[in-house]
């Protein structure tokens, strides 16, 4: 007896007649809002068990869903040869040959570039991975963007068991924290980073290309040199009396703040003026680019608005006399708005000149492209996205008179 509902087992039977390939038909969910042409025709397969909702869902030519376990997708927008092997994922895009294996969680706004990767149990929310960065089994790495690394065989790694320790005592989830950075690490050029297993990072932090941070420890700082083996200090018992409403790093908490926003406004334009032109050229690149960019909006506004959080129940202190909440307004608008700047014009025209002359600048593959740049080239557009974060930063300085 068929126990599909007749509507629903017309939309599969559409997907096996269009060359998706469903080896057990019966076990599958497909919602209404899912659009069928946005399904691709071309070596695409659903196994046994998952279930496809939303009406901005795209899976794209030889997409493969639920391999080790079912899997949900639900509006996810999924380039060539992923593979989401079994878990929950939600309103995140997910680009070429980007692979996570059972068990795993990707919530709203993560954005994960070319053969990225996780093993099983993999939680994120709000997280970017550049190209080749991996992770392992067993965690959780919610609010971070993590860049490094210039193929699979030298990427960035975060080991097993890891922690991004993204929520404190008072509630505050204002703990972005980067690793690497966005106008260097969009070349693909740089040193991986490697944060050891069984650790974790206590945001919202800033690390620097190369830095290799051993295994089992918890790191509390920034660590912008590069190149370094990190042991952070290990603490010995403590007891005492806890004080809530702890402010002393509050100057470095708003300055990484800004930090991580103006890098996901530098990222934007990366998408609009570069991702755009090679996304664009394949199936449904149109609108994976678009669910990017979006998501790149959106993730700006929730780190604002997380910062207004933690900046409103600081004002609400009545042990505090300081006044940031007119910083912040100022810095949001500013934020809001687009950028009038000449110089960020000129920088980012001199580079957009110079990448159209490059060789193979008319190639389809992003990856290959990016690798090929000349370093002045490279360094131009590097030099472009700096000058937009440092517009940033030096403006909400001024604003809160940091």
């Amino acid at each position: 007896m068929n126990l599909i509902k007749p509507v629903a087992y017309k939309r599969i039977v559409q997907l096996i007649q269009k060359g998706v390939e469903i080896p057990n038909p019966s076990t599958i969910d497909i919602g209404d809002e899912v659009d069928l042409n946005l399904i691709s025709s071309e070596g695409v397969k659903i196994y046994p068990g998952c279930r496809i909702y939303g009406g901005k869902t795209v899976i794209s030519k030889r997409v493969k869903l639920g391999y080790e376990s079912p899997a949900t997708i639900d509006n996810c927008q999924l380039g060539p040869e992923v593979e989401l092997k079994g878990g929950y994922f939600y309103n995140s895009v997910f680009l070429d040959k980007a692979k996570f294996g059972t068990g795993s969680q990707i919530r709203e706004c993560c954005i994960l570039e070319e053969e990225s990767s996780g093993a099983h149990c993999v939680g994120l929310k709000q997280t970017i991975l550049f190209p080749f960065v991996t992770l392992g089994s067993l965690i959780n790495f919610c609010d971070c963007f993590m860049a490094g690394g210039t193929n699979r065989k030298n990427h960035s790694e975060v080991g097993s068991s890891y922690i991004h320790f993204n929520f404190t005592p008072d509630g505050n989830k204002s703990t972005a924290s980067l690793i690497g950075d966005v106008p260097r690490g969009v070349m693909l050029n740089n040193s991986p980073i490697f944060l050891g297993g069984q650790g974790g990072m206590v945001g919202p932090l800033n690390i620097g290309y190369g830095n290799v941070i051993g295994a089992g420890s918890i790191l509390r700082e920034d660590i912008i040199d590069e190149n370094k083996l990190v042991i952070p200090k290990t603490y010995s018992k403590i007891i005492k009396d806890f004080k809530p409403h702890n402010y002393k790093n509050l100057n470095n908490t708003i300055e990484n703040n800004i930090n991580y926003i103006a890098n996901l406004s530098a990222l934007e334009q990366w998408y609009i003026h570069i991702r755009k032109r090679f996304l664009s050229s394949y199936e449904f690149g149109t609108e994976i680019c678009e669910s990017a960019i979006s998501i790149l909006k959106s993730s700006k506004k929730e780190r604002l608005n997380r910062l207004k959080i933690n900046i409103d129940f600081i004002q609400s202190d009545a042990g505090l006399k300081t006044n940031l909440s007119a910083g912040f307004n100022k810095t949001a608008e500013l934020f809001d708005s687009v950028i009038e700047d000449a110089t960020i014009s000129k920088l980012r025209d001199i580079f957009l000149e110079r990448f159209g002359k490059s060789n193979n600048s008319d190639s389809k593959n992003y990856i290959s492209v990016i690798q090929n740049l000349n370093s002045e080239t490279s360094n131009a557009g590097s030099l472009w996205l700096e000058s937009i974060i440092n517009y940033y930063l030096k403006n909400s300085r001024v604003f809160f008179k940091i």
